[in-house]
C-alpha cells in the first residue's frame, strides 16, 4: 500500500509513522510532508498515492486547501482533534477519519478497512462542509491576544506563541521569535482558551506549545526536564509529577 503522510508536528508524524509500520510492516510511505505548499508541489509532480493520511490543521492552512487545488483519486484519512461537529460532516461525506491523540487499535482498524477495500475510492467528498465543520469547532479557542507594552499595542496569534510563564504574579507570552510580552490574563484563563492539542500546562508556572519542546531529560522516575525553544533564561523547566503521565500521552498524540 502506497501512502502519503501530511502532518506539521514532528512528534505526531513520528507516532503516525510508527503505528502505520506496526499495523502494516510492508506499507510504502512515499513521503512525509508538513504543509499545504509542500503537499501541492509533491502531488503535482508525483503519481497519486493509494492513501493520504493528513492532519486537518497545517502550519500554512488546512488540508482542504490542498484538495481544493488538486483533485486526487487517493483515499483520504483525515486526522483531527475536534470530534463534535466534525464527525457529522465526516459521516455525511463518507470520508474516514482518526481522532487525536491517535490510538493504536483505531489506526489498525482503519488500515484493515483500507486493505479490504483497496479497489474502492472515496468520491463526492464535500470538502467545503468538512472545512466549515472543523474550523467552526476550532474557533472555540481564542486565537488572538491584544498586547499592550509601553505606548504600543499589538496583536499576537496563538500559533505565534512558543510558551507562557508566570513569575511574581505577572504572566508573559514568549513568541517563537524569542520576543516576550506581558499579558493581562492568568495562566488558568489561558489554559482554557488555548487549543489543548497544541498547548499543555506542564506545571503551575508554564504552558508550553508542542513546537517549543526541544530536548527532554528524565530527572526522576516521574519528572521530566524540558529544554524550551526559544531558551528560557530562568530556572530549569520541569514537568510536575502530577502532570507527567498526561504530558506523555499528549506528546504521543
Amino acid at each position: 500500500m502506497k501512502v502519503l503522510l501530511i502532518e506539521d508536528e514532528h512528534l505526531a508524524m513520528r507516532r503516525l509513522k510508527k503505528l502505520l509500520l506496526e499495523a502494516l510492516p510492508e506499507i510504502n510511505i512515499l513521503a512525509e510532508l508538513d504543509s499545504v505548499e509542500s503537499s501541492l508541489q509533491w502531488l503535482k509532480t508525483n503519481p497519486d498515492p493509494e492513501v493520504i493520511f493528513t492532519d486537518v490543521q497545517l502550519a500554512d492552512g488546512t488540508c482542504f486547501d490542498i484538495f481544493h487545488q488538486h483533485a486526487t483519486k487517493a483515499k483520504i484519512i483525515f486526522i483531527t482533534a475536534y470530534n463534535e461537529y466534525a464527525l457529522d460532516a465526516f459521516k455525511i461525506s463518507a470520508a474516514d477519519y482518526l481522532l487525536k491523540p491517535l490510538k493504536e487499535d483505531e489506526l489498525h482498524r482503519t488500515v484493515q478497512r483500507l486493505q479490504e477495500h483497496r479497489k474502492n475510492t472515496l468520491s463526492n467528498i464535500d470538502y467545503e462542509r468538512l472545512a466549515q465543520a472543523i474550523l467552526f469547532e476550532e474557533n472555540k479557542f481564542n486565537r488572538r491576544y491584544l498586547i499592550r507594552f509601553g505606548e504600543q499595542v499589538r496583536t499576537v496569534q496563538s500559533h505565534e506563541i512558543a510558551y507562557i510563564y508566570t513569575t511574581l504574579k505577572a504572566v508573559f507570552l514568549v513568541l517563537q521569535t524569542g520576543k516576550e510580552y506581558p499579558v493581562d490574563k492568568t495562566l488558568d484563563q489561558l489554559e482554557k482558551e488555548l487549543d489543548p492539542s497544541k498547548f499543555f500546562r506542564i506545571n503551575r508556572q508554564f504552558i508550553v506549545s508542542m513546537n517549543s519542546i526541544g530536548n527532554m531529560h528524565v530527572v526522576s522516575k516521574s519528572r521530566i526536564q524540558i529544554d524550551l525553544i526559544p531558551e528560557y533564561k530562568g530556572d530549569d523547566v520541569i514537568v510536575s509529577t502530577e502532570k507527567s503521565p498526561l504530558f506523555k500521552i499528549w506528546l504521543g498524540g
